[in-house]
């Protein structure tokens, strides 16, 4: 009883130990994250992405906290076709700081690193025609962000195999808002 005990305790405390390591559970306040976020930048691996990056603008997203934890992420993004909004629910995977949504082609998406109050860095990943396609995304409150978060932004994105071709600080728009989502 006694080994077992301690047995229980080691696992729970090499757990602890695990959450606090991973920075998507370490930074994340839930309260802070909501609201209104400009997505400054990108990287991604999706041809459609590296075909279309040098047209991409900066979008807008609005998150907010559901009863459950769950995250409704509302986006206005500029496209050549005019604003394109749309919203998702992104629910809890049971892992800290990461959530799903089914609606949107399996997408699964993690907080990378945030100081929850300036800025957020966001990992995704979807299949997509049995493939499976990756992007970074840098959400700022401002328009503009600090030299310093830009470069953990593509320090980041290396880190996660991204090149140089395949990430973008996008310039600012004027056009497409989140004010009729």
């Amino acid at each position: 009883m006694r080994t077992l005990g301690l047995s229980l305790g080691l696992a729970l405390l090499c757990l602890l130990r695990a959450e606090a390591a991973d920075l998507g559970a370490a930074g994340v306040d839930k309260s802070k994250i909501e609201g209104r976020w400009n997505i400054v930048a990108l990287a991604s691996d999706s041809k459609d992405y590296l075909r279309q990056r040098d047209e991409l603008k900066m979008a807008m997203a609005n998150i907010a906290v559901l009863g459950e934890g769950d995250l409704r992420v509302s986006f206005a993004i500029p496209s050549p076709k005019g604003c394109r909004k749309s919203e998702w629910i992104y629910k809890k995977t049971g892992v800290p700081g990461e959530y799903y949504s089914r609606e949107r082609s399996h997408t699964r998406v993690k907080v990378l690193d945030t100081d929850s109050e300036t800025y957020a860095v966001i990992f995704a990943s979807k299949v997509k025609d049995g493939k499976t396609l990756h992007m970074l995304r840098l959400y700022s409150r401002t328009r503009e962000v600090s030299p310093k978060v830009a470069a953990l932004f593509k320090k980041l994105a290396r880190e996660k195999n991204f090149t140089d071709e395949m990430i973008r600080m996008l310039p600012r728009q004027e056009e497409c808002s989140l004010d009729e989502v």
